[in-house]
């Protein structure tokens, strides 16, 4: 299984495989033709308040994390969809926070891969 994360500004290559917004917001100043996104999951994203208090900042990124997978327990149709495309090939989660280290995407990819 192959998940790679990637910020949405950046070109598409052929290597993303099918592309997948997990943002809750459209990514501002991108046009949906030029985002060439396969699927948008925006409810696999963070809850706005948890979005929020967490405000990309690396001091709350382990509780961040612990919450945010609380609430991905809940999510699980949203996970098998995304499982399902990453057992037949790559998958390339999409995110437009400015910060590519503290982000859901990458939390998202840590939660999905310790399920495997």
């Amino acid at each position: 299984m192959a998940i790679n994360v990637k910020r949405i500004y950046e070109r598409p290559s052929e290597n993303d495989g099918f592309r997948i917004l997990v943002d809750r917001l459209w990514p501002r100043g991108i046009s949906k033709d030029k985002a060439n996104v396969d699927l948008w999951l925006k409810d696999i994203a963070p809850s706005t308040e948890l979005r929020k208090w967490f405000a990309h900042k690396e001091e709350r990124w382990e509780e961040f994390k612990k919450r945010y997978f609380d609430e991905l327990e809940h999510k699980t149709e949203l996970l098998d969809t995304i499982h399902e495309k990453a057992v037949k090939g790559y998958v390339t989660l999409l995110y437009s926070a400015k910060n590519d280290t503290f982000n859901n995407a990458v939390a998202l990819a840590e939660y999905i891969e310790s399920l495997v």
